[in-house]
């Protein structure tokens, strides 16, 4: 980028690095109109620190050192050792009334981090240990909001690192192309005889679909360990956008099991994310019920 270039890259800030996407630009829902008003604007104040960070970290043109150092001003900041990083300090001053852990926040610092030194990935295993800083994070601390108990966090976490997967997946061809960055595990492309230049080519060879197909079927044994997710958690309406993504993730394994992401779009469009999300609304109406006689014995006993 020639502005880049052109200025001191020591000079820049995360602000100058943005995409200018917004939580309504996502593949999932992120506090949808189906949360409670109360917990949007902690969330969204969430969404927009990790939003900035992985803008940072995914920049195509500033340099490593420029985005890992933008990364420590946002961890400092977090910690509340410094105020250099405004939406570091926005989601800091969002957590402290509540009295919620910074943790989640920092765990995303890791994540990112790693996305700037860390090109590639041995195996699935090391995709998961990746996936526990990125992805399951963001779930837990939805839960913390919404004073939900750690007992559904392994549900949660299948169904994060579900849906991390399916995003690698699907931009698999960019993110080579664009940042070097390859999450398909190292050992499955070359178990398909492959290397990562598969990955720039305009359709996918067999080999290649199979190695997708593969990992879209392991991904959809994370999707399936998280159905119990929903019926875990109390708050009715956070159990409601639950079910709606996990609606949305199986379909996205299932396009995944038959498309071709390197020439065929994977992603919903927005008519398509709708009627998922109303035949998901459909399918959990019958256990509200339950839920309501649920809350009433938790308030009588």
């Amino acid at each position: 980028m020639k502005m880049l270039g052109a200025m001191a890259q020591e000079n820049i800030g995360a602000a100058e690095l943005a995409s200018g996407k917004g939580h309504n630009d996502e593949n999932f829902p992120v506090a949808s109109f189906l949360l409670h008003p109360r917990h949007r604007a902690v969330i969204l104040a969430f969404y927009r620190f990790a939003r900035a960070a992985d803008d940072v970290a995914d920049h195509a043109h500033a340099d490593a050192a420029t985005k890992l150092a933008l990364l420590d001003e946002m961890r400092a900041t977090i910690k509340g050792e410094s105020n250099a990083a405004p939406d570091a300090r926005r989601l800091r001053d969002a957590l402290e009334p509540l009295g919620l852990s910074n943790v989640h926040a920092l765990d995303l610092i890791e994540a990112f981090s790693r996305d700037v030194t860390k090109l590639r990935y041995a195996s699935w295993d090391e995709l998961m240990d990746y996936c526990r800083y990125s992805a399951m994070p963001v779930g837990r601390f939805v839960l913390d909001v919404h004073g939900e108990t750690k007992s559904a966090w392994p549900a949660n976490d299948a169904l994060c690192a579900g849906l991390q997967i399916i995003n690698h997946l699907q931009d698999c061809a960019n993110d080579f192309r664009s940042l070097n960055r390859v999450y398909v595990p190292q050992d499955c492309l070359a178990a398909a005889g492959l290397t990562v230049e598969a990955l720039d080519e305009p359709k996918a060879s067999l080999a290649l679909k199979g190695v997708i197909r593969s990992l879209a079927e392991r991904t959809g044994e994370l999707i399936s360990q998280a159905k119990p997710f929903a019926a875990q958690i109390r708050d009715t309406r956070l159990a409601l956008e639950v079910s709606v993504i996990q609606r949305l993730a199986e379909d996205l394994r299932e396009r995944l099991i038959h498309c071709d992401p390197l020439s065929q779009r994977v992603h919903h469009r927005r008519g398509e994310t709708l009627l998922l999300a109303l035949s998901s609304i459909a399918r959990f109406v019958p256990s509200l019920p339950q839920r309501f006689l649920a809350r009433s014995h938790r308030r009588t006993a």
